[in-house]
């Protein structure tokens, strides 16, 4: 892959300028321990954004908790680049990081999943600038968001990654620019509300387009909202991903959007029972486990084709939903779910001290193991006894909410997954919901339910579903089931294999997910069954459980099969 391949796109299609440069490509690199200066010789090239521990990088090595990740770069802003300030972003650095400009710090960031944004206007200087990235990952040694990293990997838990994994750009605003844009669409008004967020309190002019025409404008005071009438509303679904075109000027500045008018909730269906709403009607999700784990790039997909060749291989199977595990993607990602149409539950990454085996996994064998995690005692059996660490999650939840609140597809919000660093979840879902009063949350996907959140959300993975006979008042939703495993030869992502049930052969494991479906999942969905993921989309390392191999080179089952079983799932 040569340096000016790796993702040329734009990378925040809803705040979008002309203009951007692209800082991926090769990178200097060297490895010192955690307490070193910058070396005076760096050991090599690294391609940005992919991690040294992936293939792709043309590093091949592992950072250790006690040792330091040095990134260096110079680059030369291109003539009549530079307005009033130029900012530098990052897509994502795993974990914390120090970034250096000329020899002058101009900022850092603690969270491997999350962007930043550096104003290095006063640092730039005339021709050749040197960038550098220092950088620092204890995995799973501390108490940092990690998601499924572990030092000690295997099964379920992957090998550790670390340092820059998306996109680092550079781009030139004006003094008075636009910072940012809440967009909530009003369905059931016909109207969506726009707050548009600026480094100057001036007016800004507000244009909705529909196929290429405005169909309405407003100008109101930068922070404050504005609703606009969206006459003829088309709204968004998953079989008619309708977008809209949203346009902002604020003084000299422009940026360009888009927006789906369709809302989310939980109602009732004809005969009362409990049901996932899109657009006030029940709908039902048809979901995938999506790890985002890639050959050759772990966290880092090979492409940005790539991405959209994973959602469209499940829209193909007929699935309408992907919940994306313990990780958060570059919004280009959730940009091709947008205009695809298929539907996001977003996972929170977890993090914390490791976890305990009788609290995370117990519970898959045991399903009446249910633990209170609202008092100190059960914040030290979760492995969250420390409170900076509960309060980084806490922040790093809000940053999450906030980064993803305008994505049109994201229908519900997973704070817990399985007791992963679990803490308060009951309070945490009713912030949460608080945040975004416009997304359903499942508060502790799997076990340890608090009662709380809209979903009672579980995992069945070692029994046989049947509907609960307790009646709950919340949606009910399978949310990790399947896990049937097949390994296909030249197409293996490990030596090892980890699955829940074992197949030899295509033809075994397709007819194992029709019986599973046909004999234990399609007769609950009339008994309330509003939701199922199925782990999951591809091979992760270990894990054989994929529909497709982790190198996409294979559907393991007969797709016309799949098909048919999602239909029926869909239409139950």
């Amino acid at each position: 892959m040569s340096a000016d391949e790796v993702f040329p796109e734009y990378p925040r299609p809803q705040l979008v300028r002309d203009g951007h440069l692209n800082l991926n490509g090769r990178w200097d690199y060297a490895i010192t321990s955690a307490y070193a200066a910058e070396p005076r010789e760096y050991d090599g090239e690294i391609l940005v954004p992919f991690s040294p521990e992936a293939e792709l990088s043309g590093v091949g090595r592992t950072l250790t908790p006690e040792q330091v990740l040095w990134y260096r770069r110079t680059w030369v802003l291109p003539e009549g680049f530079v307005r009033d300030r130029v900012l530098l972003h990052f897509g994502a650095v795993d974990q914390s990081c120090e970034v250096l400009l000329n020899g002058v710090a101009v900022g850092g960031h603690v969270g491997g999943y999350l962007p930043f944004v550096l104003d290095v206007t006063e640092a730039l200087a005339p021709g050749e600038n040197t960038l550098v990235v220092k950088v620092r990952d204890v995995s799973d040694t501390g108490h940092h968001s990690r998601g499924k990293q572990r030092g000690e990997h295997g099964g379920i838990w992957y090998t550790p990654q670390s340092g820059i994994w998306q996109t680092v750009w550079a781009e030139s605003v004006p003094a008075a620019h636009v910072q940012g844009l809440v967009i909530v669409p009003h369905l059931a008004e016909g109207c969506v509300e726009v707050t548009v967020r600026a480094s100057e309190s001036l007016p800004a002019r507000i244009d909705v387009l529909r196929d290429g025409a405005v169909i309405a404008s407003a100008e109101a005071p930068a922070g404050g909202p504005v609703r606009l009438p969206v006459p003829d509303v088309r709204p968004w679904t998953p079989e008619d991903p309708f977008l809209y075109d949203l346009e902002v000027r604020l003084g000299e500045d422009r940026v360009r959007g888009y927006f789906g008018m369709r809302s989310f909730g939980v109602g009732p269906d004809a005969s009362g029972l409990p049901r996932l709403l899109l657009n006030g009607r029940p709908y039902f999700h048809a979901g995938v486990l999506d790890q985002g784990y890639w050959s050759g790039g772990l966290y880092t997909p090979p492409s940005d084709e790539a991405m959209v060749r994973d959602i469209q291989a499940m829209k193909d199977l007929g699935f309408t939903m992907l919940r994306k595990h313990i990780k958060i993607e570059p919004l280009r990602w959730y940009h091709h779910c947008d205009r695809l149409g298929m539907l996001v539950w977003q996972d929170m990454v977890n993090g914390g001290e490791p976890y305990r085996p009788a609290v995370v996994t117990l519970p898959a064998v045991a399903p009446f193991v249910r633990l209170r995690d609202d008092r100190p005692s059960a914040h030290r059996r979760f492995g969250r006894a420390d409170a900076s660490g509960r309060a980084e999650f806490e922040r790093e939840m809000r940053a999450t909410v906030e980064h993803l609140r305008n994505v049109v597809s994201l229908a519900v919000w997973v704070p817990f997954n399985e007791g992963w660093g679990q803490f308060d979840a009951a309070r945490v879902a009713a912030d949460l919901a608080a945040l975004d009063p416009t997304r359903t949350v499942d508060h502790a996907s799997g076990w340890h339910d608090q009662g709380a959140g809209d979903l009672h959300s579980l995992h069945v993975y070692f029994r046989a579903f049947r509907v609960p006979r307790r009646r709950d008042p919340r949606v009910l939703a399978l949310t990790e089931y399947g896990g049937y495993s097949l390994t296909v030869d030249g197409h293996r992502s490990s030596e090892n294999h980890f699955g829940y049930r074992r197949y030899h052969s295509s033809e075994a494991l397709t007819q194992a997910f029709r019986r599973l479906h046909e004999d234990q999942i399609i007769p609950a969905v009339p008994r309330g069954l509003s939701a199922t993921v199925y782990t999951q989309l591809s091979d992760v390392q270990d894990e054989m459980n994929g529909l497709l191999t982790q190198d996409r080179e294979v559907v393991k089952l007969d797709p016309e099969t799949v098909r048919a079983i999602t239909a029926r799932l869909r239409y139950a």
